[in-house]
């Protein structure tokens, strides 16, 4: 179809919608990792190149979504120092995304994904300014080129003596203008964005509905058993995606 990138057929839209809104069901229930799973999914269908972009873009929207909605309980103090290191993070992306082979960036992503589920957690931090700029400048770079960072970020904005509602917004402001500065970072480089509008845009529909949904009617699944599951599932496809970059072709 005309309005598919080439090589994406109907069945790997079918496949990356539905995720998608699973993905976001996940999210709600048990509060994070949905993005990581999303990520592990998607290396298993998208051209290397357009992973980490794609995948930042519809992040995009779902953090920007929750952002918006809880905007009036952002702390925009700690937000701004982040997003100041951010933009210095985003800054030096551009020459890391050029330089590393694709070969790289996929072995990357799957080794940061088993890192991330079996690694050991980060602590709630509370950071300086200056460290929390660093901070925001770190995880940025590292968003680039392996994509889900929402672990490492919400180290530093979780139980940073808020309230809850607080804190889910800040760390959805913090993620959003994290992957603003990433899509800035792709389209400097040269990527073409608007291959993916379509499939882009179904996404982040279908994320939307996925929270509305995990929200209204995950609450009371037990969270223990989504996370085993999503545990096991992510360490198979991170798996896989490193077994296809070291042993085909």
């Amino acid at each position: 179809m005309s309005w598919l990138p080439d090589g994406l057929g109907q069945f790997d839209l079918w496949v990356l919608v539905s995720m998608s809104a699973f993905t976001s069901m996940m999210t709600a229930a048990v509060g994070i990792g949905g993005g990581v799973l999303l990520l592990a999914i998607m290396a298993q269908i998208l051209p290397v190149q357009a992973l980490i972009p794609v995948h930042g873009l519809v992040q995009l929207g779902s953090n920007g979504n929750r952002a918006y909605m809880t905007r009036q309980h952002i702390d925009w103090k700690m937000s701004r120092l982040f997003i100041l290191g951010a933009v210095v993070g985003a800054v030096i992306s551009v020459w890391i995304v050029i330089q590393l082979p694709l070969d790289v960036i996929r072995l990357s992503v799957a080794f940061f994904i088993l890192f991330l589920v079996w690694g050991p957690k980060p602590k709630a931090v509370t950071l300086s300014n200056v460290k929390l700029v660093i901070a925001g400048g770190v995880t940025t770079i590292i968003s680039a080129f392996v994509g889900a960072t929402g672990p490492l970020v919400a180290a530093f904005v979780h139980r940073r003596n808020m309230e809850k509602l607080p804190t889910v917004a800040t760390f959805a402001a913090c993620m959003s203008f994290q992957h603003m500065l990433k899509a800035m970072v792709f389209v400097t480089v040269g990527f073409a964005f608007q291959d993916w509008f379509f499939v882009i845009v179904l996404m982040i529909i279908s994320g939307a509905v996925g929270t509305w949904v995990g929200l209204h009617l995950l609450k009371s699944l037990s969270a223990d058993l989504f996370k085993q599951l999503f545990r096991w599932v992510v360490t198979a496809l991170a798996l896989r995606l490193s077994w296809q970059v070291l042993f085909s072709g």
